[in-house]
């Protein structure tokens, strides 16, 4: 894969001796993966291969899911990465709850989050851009959930109707994709040195909204498809700076590291 130079300079000048092996790892492939969907009856009964699981996903498997396949066209099985499977898990939404993944687009976590609600409480899935959110509203009705809202607007629209309302806020922001490079070399073309900082500043935009939306004692997870400390770090640590929040502990599972506070403001709970 070809990087650009600014890129490689900058991971080099973070990571140090790192470096190295975390741009070789860009070059690697990705590991596949696909959801069972437990809101179809008897959803197990798929012609795959279950014996490889994912150990923060009942409903989770590592293999190749065909979109073509009359399993995944009938809403059995979605695939998707595991890393975006993990968001989901972590946000662990309860049957009741009232839930709003801000930036849903084309579904997989919406998907995952609907089958968590199990039909019980609510789910808007909101999306701005109006040719994926048919996207997203033709995947959330392949999988047969029916208590999702399906909105089309932007995120300050939204906070003018929902002051206050979900018990738990997804927002897997926009970002600069680094962490994309791997599956999609073509994703290269759009990073530029400045990027990283100019999906920094929409990014706190979309989080001031949701943080409106979000309940007294509610839950926000926020993540991205990016390696930037500009977006990841030192958004949380904005995060925590200017809202009444709590960093909360999540369960690391093989491969998955901590993030690095020296990235940020040195806060020791990043």
């Amino acid at each position: 894969m070809d990087l650009p130079k600014d890129f490689i300079e900058k991971y080099q000048n973070l990571l140090g001796d790192e470096a190295e092996d975390f741009l070789a790892s860009l070059d690697e492939k990705s590991v596949i993966g696909f959801r069972l969907n437990p809101l179809k009856r008897h959803y197990k009964d798929v012609d795959y291969d279950l014996t490889a699981s994912v150990p923060f996903s009942q409903d989770g498997f590592i293999g190749k899911v065909s979109g073509r396949s009359l399993e995944h066209q009938a809403g059995y099985v979605y695939s998707q990465d595991l890393s975006a499977m993990y968001v989901a898990a972590v946000a662990n939404a309860q049957p009741g709850d009232k839930v709003l993944d801000l930036c849903a687009a084309p579904g997989g976590k919406s998907t995952q989050l609907a089958e968590q609600l199990n039909n019980q409480g609510l789910l808007v899935s909101n999306e701005i851009n109006t040719k994926r959110a048919k996207i997203l509203a033709e995947n959330m009705e392949r999988i047969g959930a029916k208590n999702v809202i399906i909105t089309n607007e932007s995120p300050d629209n939204l906070a003018k109707v929902f002051k206050g309302y979900f018990d738990k806020i997804v927002v897997d922001a926009p970002c600069s994709g680094e962490g994309m490079f791997r599956k999609d070399h073509s994703a290269v073309k759009y990073w530029h040195k400045d990027y990283p900082a100019e999906c920094a500043h929409r990014q706190k935009l979309i989080l001031e909204e949701a943080m409106k939306m979000l309940k007294t004692g509610g839950e926000l997870v926020y993540s991205t498809c990016t390696f930037a400390p500009e977006e990841d770090e030192q958004i949380v640590a904005w995060l925590l700076e200017n809202y009444d929040l709590t960093l909360e502990p999540i369960t690391k599972y093989d491969g998955m590291d901590s993030g690095r506070p020296e990235f940020a403001d040195g806060n020791e709970d990043l």
